[in-house]
């Protein structure tokens, strides 16, 4: 359902095609809400379906023509309300979590690689999070408005924060790993 907000809120800024929302899934908001092309298009034919978007085709010589996506005023009524409801929570959930839950069961030899591998990816995020502020700049040129970036920078603070916490876990383990203070049995 959150996909179909993100949307709303990329085309209340500018009319965009599924390519061009694509690419800047990929490079503002990926950190936090991935989608792929194929779910970017259901969604804006369920959008334009419930009225909430609207789909212009737009010829080209020699290209298929374009198909460029506007918010109606029902969209952006739709959108606002959401924005101004509660924040939409779900349940915590987390496949790694699983594993540590169940790591007992692994010799201390695999359960360091496994967390060293978990150190290793967190510090790869944080590092693709560096590039964000800068990928996001042909954007913010386009939405040249100095509030929007800052909420957009939020989302990124964020990001890096609840990264940072889970190096800071994971360093931690490995730590305690490697100084025997993991009970035997």
């Amino acid at each position: 359902m959150s996909l179909d907000y993100a949307i709303l809120g990329f085309l209340n800024y500018h009319p965009y095609t599924g390519y061009d929302l694509k690419k800047i899934f990929d490079t503002s908001i990926r950190h936090f809400w991935p989608a792929d092309q194929s779910q970017i298009y259901r969604t804006l034919t369920k959008l334009t379906e419930q009225g909430f978007a609207e789909m212009e085709k737009v010829p080209q010589d020699d290209r298929p023509d374009r198909k460029v996506y506007h918010i109606t005023q029902a969209g952006r009524a739709t959108l606002r309300e959401w924005l101004s409801g509660p924040p939409p929570m779900g349940e915590p959930r987390s496949a790694p979590l699983i594993q540590v839950f169940f790591s007992g069961q692994l010799s201390d030899a695999e359960i360091l690689v496994k967390f060293e591998g978990y150190a290793a990816i967190m510090r790869a995020i944080l590092s693709q999070y560096d590039q964000v502020g800068i990928q996001i700049g042909p954007y913010q040129q386009e939405i040249p408005s100095p509030r929007e970036h800052f909420f957009w920078l939020l989302t990124l603070e964020n990001g890096i924060s609840n990264m940072r916490a889970n190096l800071a876990w994971a360093e931690s383990v490995i730590e305690r790993i490697k100084s025997g203070q993991v009970p035997q049995e």
